[in-house]
């Protein structure tokens, strides 16, 4: 399988291109950062160009794109600035646009191809004082839905995956002036159970089975289901925690 994967370098960009190539796929190995085949800013039309001209010229089309790259970032409404919103969008919502539109004209000519965007458990579920990247993670869910009805008559798939906090790199891009907000996020982050190689694995077994949806760790299926199975208790847990980062 011809596999291109964004962020590829660190975190668990790196963790997907091990668990892809130990099955023997070909990965291009896209990001800005040091390690990646292929500098790639997912903001950059030119850079999102070179990328599948490359693909184009040595492989002759590709089979799935994982749309990886992403940055933390959130804050309270009225705490986290509109630079902190354009910037956490540009990235983790446009970015994961531009790549696919990039690629659907290649996967539609071969009428073949899979589309993975790596969302977050935050796009099904939304805590208090994470409104920009709960909107931007929300938005890839709905966007990933929406392809996946208009490229299915030409033979692709798409699937988002929505993990729950785990162990890994993400915190160290994070941005904003609501440091009540980051000093939490980087706690549930360190002390999470999971590890980025947990969630690799658990997005190729959902890959393979087909999921639409790829809820790839135990707390984020629980949260999934608790929102959808008992609303006032979902709420309950939420305003908590809002009243607790407010020091309420």
């Amino acid at each position: 399988m011809r596999v291109l994967v964004t962020g590829g370098a660190s975190g668990l960009g790196a963790a997907l291109v091990e668990r892809f190539r130990g099955r023997g796929d070909q990965v291009l190995v896209c990001d800005i950062a040091d390690g990646a085949d292929r500098h790639l800013d997912v903001r950059s039309e030119d850079d999102w160009t070179a990328a599948r001209d490359w693909v184009a010229a040595e492989w002759d089309g590709l089979d799935l794109l994982v749309n990886n790259a992403g940055v933390a970032g959130g804050g309270r409404v009225d705490v986290a600035t509109m630079d902190e919103w354009e910037w956490i969008a540009s990235i983790n919502l446009f970015g994961v646009v531009r790549g696919t539109r990039i690629f659907v004209p290649m996967m539609k000519q071969q009428r073949s191809g899979h589309v993975v965007n790596v969302a977050s458990l935050a796009g099904l579920v939304h805590p208090a004082g994470m409104g920009s990247y709960n909107a931007v993670k929300a938005g890839v869910v709905a966007f990933t839905e929406t392809i996946g009805h208009e490229l299915a008559p030409w033979g692709i798939r798409a699937s988002v995956v929505c993990p729950s906090y785990f162990r890994t790199n993400l915190m160290a891009s994070m941005r904003g002036a609501d440091r009540a907000l980051g000093a939490v996020m980087s706690r549930l982050v360190d002390d999470s159970p999971t590890s980025a190689d947990d969630v690799a694995a658990a997005v190729l077994e959902g890959i393979e089975r087909g999921d639409e949806l790829i809820l790839p760790d135990p707390a984020a299926r629980q949260a999934w289901a608790l929102k959808q199975q008992d609303r006032a208790a979902y709420d309950q847990v939420m305003r908590a925690q809002a009243r607790k980062l407010e020091g309420m």
